[in-house]
């Protein structure tokens, strides 16, 4: 619940105005929650010029004070950094530092949700890496054959995918060490489960854009979310029944390197 220090607070107002769901008013002259209403966004903490509010729901040690060095992206140079990112698919054997991941991971958690949920889930694979590889690429198997034993056109889009995922696992059974087009060699993989798909993918893009300032490649790997429908794959990760797998980020040191940015096609706005 949301704490108000009543020594501290002087009756400003800047956190009633701020709350969006009108969980604050003043009683005497000081700011008072009501805790139905409260969503925990921590909107008060933030804007308070007295530190006069605190939470005992989640860690106040993380809680740090602005300061313009420490937090300022020039515009110009955040562009920049989202287009020169690329997807990787050719990775070093270099091992991922686990407080990386947690540094990635961090960037997710952080990211804001819808009605403040943080319903993300993060599952990492590293050492049992051989063993998911198989299993994805089991249900990719599987799926494949259905695909091809139907001629109907809902599948005709993942008919070219099809046999190439039934290349890839029989690649895989010959020798597990040659040929990987699942994970192209990438020491870490992320799984990020959800309630809200958009939750998952707002986080996921800040993840990714945590990796690439750590100097790290990622691939989003439509097939790991696609073979994840599989209660097997479900099972391995321990995703709960409640939420989905939304992305699948494959994580590494990239074996390449890229001198420039790439042209996109024009945006497509609408000005009313």
């Amino acid at each position: 619940m949301i704490i108000i220090d009543k020594a501290r607070c002087i009756g400003c107002k800047k956190c009633i105005n701020d709350c969006f769901v009108e969980a604050i008013h003043l009683k005497n002259g000081i700011a008072e929650v009501n805790d139905q209403k409260c969503i925990d966004c921590g909107h008060c903490i933030a804007i308070c010029p007295e530190k006069a509010v605190a939470t005992d729901k989640y860690d106040m040690s993380e809680v740090k004070t602005y300061q313009p060095a420490q937090f300022e992206v020039p515009p110009a140079n955040l562009l920049n950094f989202i287009k020169f990112r690329r997807t990787i698919r050719n990775f070093t054997k270099e091992k991922v530092e686990l407080a990386e991941i947690k540094k990635i991971i961090e960037a997710g958690r952080f990211t804001p949700t819808g009605s403040n949920r943080q319903d993300l889930s993060f599952t990492v694979v590293k050492d049992e890496l051989s063993e998911f590889r198989s299993l994805v690429l089991n249900s990719l198997k599987q799926q494949a054959e259905n695909i091809l034993a139907q001629d109907n056109l809902e599948n005709k889009p993942l008919r070219r995918y099809a046999n190439l995922w039934l290349q890839m696992n029989k690649q895989f059974k010959e020798n597990p060490e040659s040929g990987d087009k699942l994970f192209f060699g990438a020491p870490a993989i992320i799984i990020v489960s959800a309630r809200s798909e958009v939750n998952a993918a707002l986080g996921s893009a800040n993840m990714e854009l945590m990796a690439n300032a750590l100097d790290l490649g990622v691939l989003f790997s439509g097939f790991t979310v696609l073979a994840a429908q599989d209660k097997k794959v479900r099972d391995f990760l321990e995703i709960k029944k409640t939420k989905q797998v939304v992305t699948a980020l494959v994580i590494g040191h990239p074996a390449v390197e890229y001198y420039r940015t790439v042209p996109r096609k024009k945006a497509e706005i609408k000005f009313k």
